[in-house]
């Protein structure tokens, strides 16, 4: 009797040791897809869809930490090491990126580039008038790419997912890359990159139909200004205190003076900020008006989006929704 019970104790043990070590391939098995901001992680959750239980989807900047500011962790980089598929911004910002994809272990691994996929449709660093001009040591660290016909830098605006219409190039690229890498659902991901996009389309419809009756064609923040795609989609001007990626935090005299008598001579019933802003740049302008009724209005540039946000039901489009009816309201 105690050498049954022995055996089946040994057959347990084996039972147990095997399932695990099943699971555990299980999990390796999983395609691995890592993405650096939320918009990446949201257009792949997207475009896999049901088949979540295959692919182990990573957002690295799930903290609330912002793009700008970012700097990989030892398991950060041991995560992209492996991915199967690597998406990222691909600006200065990224910097990093160049020495983790040099000693990653995978080396069949698909990387998606935002900027690189876009190509022409990556927009240069725009300096209004009546901007906040940077110190340039501080400055120094932000998007500059060397032009060999051109002796000059150029800096490029990072922020390409806040326009719905990149957002559909972007997430076909991502949607190529999953049926790559993953042929044996390639038609689950094409149908779903399918419904997705023409979400996008809807949405991009109610933005153009929305901007059309607005009252007024020209937004101004007292802020950094990461919604340069935005407003050029659908033909908008804009102020700002300073550019999208500014490390600066003060506004000066001349700045907030300026974009004081521009809500005066637009008419503007509101100062925007971004989610990050403390708003006190946008209340000191209103200070400065001749009213000083203009309301401060926020909105999300989407690049501080958390995971736990992400997990609650948050989505790109539900972001991008709520920025229409904040942009409505400015418009007004």
């Amino acid at each position: 009797m105690k050498k049954i019970f022995l055996l089946l104790t040994v057959l347990l043990s084996l039972t147990t040791s095997i399932f695990a070590k099943a699971k555990k391939a299980e999990k390796n098995n999983k395609l691995k897809v890592v993405t650096t901001i939320f918009p990446e992680y949201d257009w792949a959750r997207e475009i896999i869809g049901d088949k979540a239980s295959n692919v182990e989807l990573t957002l690295l900047l799930g903290n609330g930490v912002d793009l700008h500011s970012y700097q990989p962790s030892i398991q950060d980089i041991a995560k992209i090491s492996t991915a199967d598929i690597f998406i990222y911004v691909g600006g200065e910002s990224d910097g990093w990126v160049k020495d983790a994809l040099k000693n990653a272990k995978n080396k069949n691994m698909k990387v998606i580039n935002l900027l690189e996929t876009l190509g022409d449709k990556v927009k240069a660093e725009e300096v209004k008038e009546g901007m906040q001009a940077e110190e340039e040591e501080e400055h120094e660290h932000h998007h500059h790419h060397h032009d060999e016909d051109d002796e000059e830098e150029v800096e490029y605006d990072e922020h390409v997912w806040l326009s719905l219409r990149n957002a559909k190039i972007l997430s076909a690229e991502i949607a190529a890359a999953l049926c790559e890498k993953d042929a044996a659902n390639a038609a689950t991901y094409k149908a779903n990159l399918a419904n997705y996009s023409a979400r996008l389309d809807a949405l991009d419809v109610k933005y153009a139909a929305a901007v059309k009756a607005a009252g007024k064609k020209t937004i101004l923040f007292g802020d950094r200004f990461p919604f340069r795609y935005l407003v050029d989609d659908y033909g908008l001007d804009y102020y700002a205190a300073f550019v999208g990626c500014s490390a600066e935090t003060e506004a000066s005299f001349e700045t907030v003076i300026f974009l004081a008598k521009k809500v005066d001579e637009l008419g503007l019933n509101s100062v925007l900020i971004i989610e990050s802003g403390d708003g006190k740049i946008a209340r000191t302008i209103i200070q400065n008006t001749k009213k000083k009724n203009a309301k401060v209005l926020t909105m999300d540039s989407i690049q501080s989006t958390t995971s736990k946000q992400a997990a609650t039901g948050t989505t790109y489009l539900s972001i991008m929704e709520a920025n229409l009816a904040i942009l409505s309201e400015a418009l007004k």
